[in-house]
């Protein structure tokens, strides 16, 4: 290394260890119980050991509104921020995980379905359980009315069918929760974790910000219609990962270029320009679901366009990129793309 590559390399770092935290990273459950569907779920023991690591560790949990306000207008936020957040809102919620919540005084989101609400399902909590939660700190919020896939036309719809009737899905929903919780936080968490470019369109001009269930940290340049959140649940919960992922870093993004991310095209491929700084592009790998190494080919310093050597399975699989932070020892950055193929 010359000596010119030196000195830029500590002042890179030095400029890095000056900043205030910008990055933060959402957790994402759906029950907390011993009985129902492992991949999904995690045990009241294993949820108290996942808020006992961030409490030893001087994680900042803080309420999924005042993190989002913040990076959205650039403010700072305490190291180590982290918010916890729920989907679907099933009673194990109210009856396993708020108890263990309040112990931590930890603030929560959940994410609820009104329509079913309304239609008395007998899995999800009714409105009186999500007040007296809400009256304790948690935040109630949209995923749509009754978990559809929102980005799927029906049979013979047009797009402009299409988006009146979900457009109407997430304002009625969300109306239905301000009217019984007097909550009225503009987040929407996509059902499935999916969404296409029209979805976040339609998520953008209704003034929402879009919630996805694909990993990776946040910052102030992430795209608002399709934050990340880490599940920790299911296979997920292990805390030896999850320490992995809770100190895991945003990587800044400049652009994204890709079709979409519910697509035909197969194998699918996407191009990131960074804003480099803390990484060196050398040392970022990514991954295919289910396959393996993906393919890097960098077309200018800041450019990389990332491929799968094989095809995707048709549904769900992603794109994991990581990268170990240069000024922060033990952090890597963290990038993953969705993908839904289709046919």
């Amino acid at each position: 290394m010359t000596i010119k590559k030196f000195f830029h390399s500590l002042l890179s770092i030095l400029f890095c260890l000056s900043l205030p935290a910008h990055s933060a990273v959402i957790l994402q459950y759906h029950h907390v119980s011993e009985t129902l569907p492992a991949v999904t779920s995690v045990s009241a023991e294993t949820f108290t050991e996942h808020l006992n690591y961030l409490k030893q560790h001087d994680f900042n949990v803080v309420p999924l509104n005042e993190l989002l306000s913040a990076l959205q207008q650039g403010q700072s936020l305490p190291d180590k921020a982290v918010a916890i957040t729920f989907d679907d809102g099933y009673n194990n919620n109210y009856e396993q995980a708020a108890p263990i919540l309040e112990k931590f005084a930890y603030p929560y989101t959940i994410f609820v379905n009104p329509k079913l609400i309304d239609e008395g399902k007998g899995y999800v909590m009714g409105w009186d359980k999500l007040r007296e939660l809400a009256k304790k700190g948690a935040l109630i919020s949209n995923h749509s009315a009754q978990h559809d896939y929102l980005h799927r036309k029906l049979a013979d719809e047009t797009t402009q069918q299409w988006q009146a009737r979900i457009k109407q899905d997430i304002l009625s929903s969300q109306q239905r929760i301000k009217e019984e919780i007097g909550h009225d936080y503009k987040y929407l968490a996509y059902p499935y974790g999916e969404f296409n470019n029209q979805l976040q369109s339609l998520v953008k001009e209704l003034g929402f910000i879009g919630i996805g269930q694909h990993s990776g940290a946040i910052n102030k340049d992430s795209d608002f219609s399709r934050l990340p959140r880490f599940p920790a649940s299911g296979f997920y919960s292990k805390l030896d990962t999850l320490v992995t992922k809770l100190n895991s870093r945003a990587f800044s993004i400049q652009e994204l270029t890709y079709i979409d991310s519910v697509t035909s095209q197969n194998p699918p491929q996407i191009s990131i320009k960074f804003n480099m700084g803390d990484f060196h592009k050398s040392q970022l790998a990514c991954y295919v679901s289910g396959i393996g190494q993906a393919k890097l080919n960098w077309s200018a310093a800041d450019t990389v366009t990332i491929n799968s050597p094989k095809n995707l399975a048709q549904g769900r699989s992603r794109f994991n990129c990581t990268a170990p932070s240069i000024a922060h020892k033990n952090s890597y950055y963290w990038f993953s793309q969705p993908w839904v193929i289709v046919q």
